[in-house]
């Protein structure tokens, strides 16, 4: 059958960042099987990421993915998944699921170091007549992986300042927070909020920097 490219690649993003984000679901070992068909280089390339994302999510399955391949694609896949470990191995990640990948696809270990000696020497992966360039997986394995601390990092940006947010909205009226993050962020005050500032916003702020009141909230926090 052949595959339809467009909805492939709709897959292949849905399955190549964190699943979780997304309220679609995707068939992890179909689209991975897809994958394989394709013979697309790009898709190949991209393959360890998909992989990575299947297996953490405990949705990958070796034995699922064969089913839906002929034999010659199965040897493909087989071929996609030493390349995924030497990958991790060269980069010196370790996941608790490649020791059984290793376990089922059938490659020595004689065959594993072999094409890992190969894959740091003449970087490249080769399998077939398909030559897979080692510098290209390595980036765009390592550009995923910074784009995915980014978008974590940015996440906890967002819930450390909506958390702030909600904190002040517990404590300083809108009007007074108000004044209070434009006197933060450098802003000018006009006149009237220097002095709305300086006799009523500020005694409340001396009061949250007391040390003791600090403890006695982190006390009664933890109180049921």
């Amino acid at each position: 059958m052949k595959v339809n490219k467009e909805e492939l690649l709709k897959k292949v993003r849905l399955l190549g960042f964190p699943l979780l984000e997304t309220e679609e679901r995707v068939d992890a070992n179909t689209t991975l099987a897809e994958v394989v068909k394709s013979e697309e280089l790009r898709l190949w390339e991209g393959f360890p990421i998909l992989l990575l994302n299947s297996a953490e999510n405990g949705l990958f399955d070796y034995n699922e993915v064969k089913k839906h391949l002929i034999s010659a694609e199965q040897k493909n896949l087989n071929y996609l998944l030493l390349m995924s470990m030497i990958l991790y191995e060269n980069l010196g990640l370790e996941f608790l699921w490649v020791k059984e990948i290793k376990r089922q696809i059938p490659f020595s270990k004689e065959v594993f170091s072999k094409k890992l000696k190969e894959f740091k020497k003449e970087l490249q992966f080769k399998f077939g007549a398909t030559l897979i360039s080692a510098i290209r997986l390595i980036n765009i394995f390592q550009n995923y992986l910074q784009s995915k601390e980014k978008t974590f990092e940015e996440t906890l940006s967002q819930k450390e300042e909506l958390s702030l947010e909600y904190a002040l909205s517990q404590i300083f009226s809108p009007r007074q927070k108000e004044i209070l993050l434009k006197k933060l962020n450098g802003e000018v005050l006009s006149k009237t909020e220097k002095e709305y500032f300086s006799r009523t916003i500020r005694k409340k702020v001396a009061a949250l920097s007391n040390e003791k009141l600090h403890q006695l909230a982190k006390n009664l926090s933890r109180t049921k």
